[in-house]
């Protein structure tokens, strides 16, 4: 298939003056003056109230500048943007204002690759140092080559560039489409298609007139720190795997005695407890454990956890 990409960009209120003191608050927030950003957002949204995106960009500066009102900015984008294209809810939980949801809004989700796809690449591998693809095809390379590969949260196509020379066939699924736009343009995948991995089997997207158990290997390279419960995932690996097929990921790690965390970045973070015990329960052999540092965030190392896992069979 060749996936439509889809324009995301700025969100324009629609009012020429509120969007131009919109610009300015933004010119003024790069410049870390965030009081100065949230008054002139303030004046915008008296001319366009109903402006979801306003009232995000409001919460983010009363909370750089350390205003306890960036909880009813945030309140106010999600009571007009209720599918939560923002990432309001995700805030509001950082703020301890609601419980940390299990998983982020997928339109969320799917927004913010859309936005990112044109940079994805320059800026994760050259920037941030990410490093993840590399070594979860090192983890795998023992157990190759494979049949089907099925890369899940593929993105721009990282992992399939590494793992493409040692399958016959791969497939790569993610839920931003302007993602798989790029992918395809790579012409490393045989199949590409639009996936939720927060969803059952039959609304996944995984599936369709492919069939069943169709998977020796299974990859989801930095794709689980956009969920945050990961019970819905790991059916559907299952359901993907042919036995005996090799499942191979990462998460963030969250260190020991936590599920799993949200963190100020808006991803989420698990316990290698907590994935032991999801493989496990479902079935998984746990075949290798590798702890790294997958990528750099706001000049920090960012420390992961690599897994390799096998269905019986």
């Amino acid at each position: 298939m060749t996936p439509k990409p889809v324009s995301t960009g700025q969100f324009s209120s629609g009012d020429a003056t509120a969007d131009r003191r919109a610009d300015y608050a933004r010119m003024l927030a790069e410049g870390a003056d965030f009081l100065a950003a949230a008054e002139l957002i303030e004046q915008a949204l008296e001319l366009v109230p109903g402006w979801a995106a306003g009232w995000f960009r409001l919460g983010e500066y009363r909370e750089k500048a350390g205003l306890g009102t960036a909880i009813e900015a945030y309140r106010q984008a999600l009571a007009l943007q209720p599918d939560d294209v923002f990432g309001a809810r995700l805030k509001l939980a950082l703020l301890g204002a609601e419980e940390t949801p299990a998983r982020p809004p997928s339109r969320y989700v799917e927004g913010l690759f859309d936005d990112y796809a044109d940079r994805f690449d320059r800026a994760l591998v050259e920037k941030l140092g990410y490093s993840v693809p590399a070594k979860l095809a090192a983890l795998v390379a023992p157990h190759g080559p494979f049949r089907n590969t099925i890369d899940l949260g593929c993105g721009t196509g990282l992992f399939g560039a590494e793992i493409r020379g040692r399958t016959e066939r791969l497939e790569g699924f993610d839920l931003s489409a302007n993602m798989l736009a790029k992918a395809q343009a790579k012409g490393l995948y045989d199949h590409l298609g639009q996936s939720d991995l927060s969803l059952a089997r039959e609304a996944s997207g995984l599936f369709g007139e492919l069939p069943l158990h169709r998977g020796d290997l299974v990859s989801a390279a930095d794709v689980l720190m956009y969920l945050g419960s990961l019970e819905t995932v790991f059916p559907l690996v299952q359901d993907l795997l042919s036995p005996g097929g090799f499942f191979a990921f990462s998460v963030e790690d969250a260190g020991e005695g936590e599920v799993f965390v949200l963190r100020d970045s808006l991803r989420y973070a698990h316990s290698e407890t907590y994935i032991r015990t999801l493989l496990s329960t479902f079935g998984f052999d746990l075949m290798k454990v590798e702890t790294a540092v997958i990528r750099m965030d706001a000049g920090k190392p960012v420390q992961g956890i690599l897994f390799l896992s096998r269905k019986p069979g």
